[in-house]
């Protein structure tokens, strides 16, 4: 590997992502041993020159000669784009480079829901990045579908469940957020759509131990009884998630057991109507 030196890349030390690929370029050699730092950590001097919110929202690269920085998914290009010069020249390549971009930006945006940190009170910054209702919104639709996706399939391998259907899917995914949403009514509005992000992360969590049910379904011949099993392991380790993540985000207890209240509800309904 190429090593770019005197180059220093602004990182969300919170973000497990953000750890992995830049700890990546620092073990491959693709930057020098000082070549991360975190966003948290920057100096009076780097913030006459680095544009403190947009490195909160894409991820900075410093020339430390020239003092010039670039962002986001051009900062990654250049990195990587040193060592493998056809990868940068693909990147930038102006349809490919436009899906990037969009791709960077939608998992940025979100990853506060995807992964949410601790708030660190003693921090003079702190990297989270700004709220953008469009990527959010993005997130979550297409969580729901994913979601409704799974369950759908999932059904098929318990017996005692009646047929299920996509409609019916879609109305018991979209009635959890709702009914979820009554419970912060009086929360401002970015506090709820945050919320509801992250309750759409556990559902995909669900989905990812469904998924792997039903993968081994489709190879072994899995007792009924197994399933079952996996599946109430699954919902359990949610509902702990789910804990996990109110207690990060300061919301009320309760709202662990409204949520797992939900899913008990819809079970006696499903089986008994």
């Amino acid at each position: 590997m190429k090593t770019l030196n005197n180059h220093t890349i602004l990182y969300d030390e919170d973000c497990p992502l953000c750890n992995a690929y830049t700890s990546t370029f620092i073990n491959t050699k693709m930057l020098d041993e000082e070549g991360r730092k975190p966003y948290c950590k920057i100096s009076n001097h780097e913030r006459e020159f680095v544009d403190i919110e947009r490195a909160a929202n894409e991820i900075a690269l410093v020339d430390n000669e020239n003092k010039e920085v670039i962002y986001g998914i051009d900062s990654l290009l250049k990195i990587i784009g040193f060592s493998f010069p056809l990868i940068e020249k693909i990147g930038n390549f102006a349809p490919v480079n436009f899906l990037l971009r969009k791709l960077y930006s939608f998992i940025s945006y979100n990853r506060k829901v995807i992964m949410p940190s601790e708030k660190k009170e003693d921090l003079n910054l702190e990297c989270s990045p700004s709220f953008n209702f469009k990527y959010r919104l993005l997130y979550i639709v297409l969580g729901l579908l994913i979601t409704v996706v799974t369950l759908f399939k999932f059904s098929e391998l318990i017996e005692i469940l009646p047929v299920s259907s996509y409609q019916r899917e879609v109305f018991l995914a979209v009635g959890m957020v709702v009914s979820q949403l009554l419970f912060i009514i009086k929360k401002d509005y970015q506090t709820q759509i945050n919320y509801i992000g992250n309750i759409i992360t556990v559902s995909l969590f669900g989905c990812i131990g469904l998924f792997q049910l039903m993968l081994l379904r489709s190879v072994f011949p899995i007792p009924q009884s197994v399933i079952l099993v996996g599946f109430t392991g699954t919902v359990a380790l949610m509902f702990f998630e789910h804990k996990r993540r109110i207690q990060l985000l300061e919301l009320p207890t309760y709202l662990s057991w409204t949520w797992i209240g939900y899913r008990i509800l819809v079970l006696l309904l499903i089986l008994n109507f």
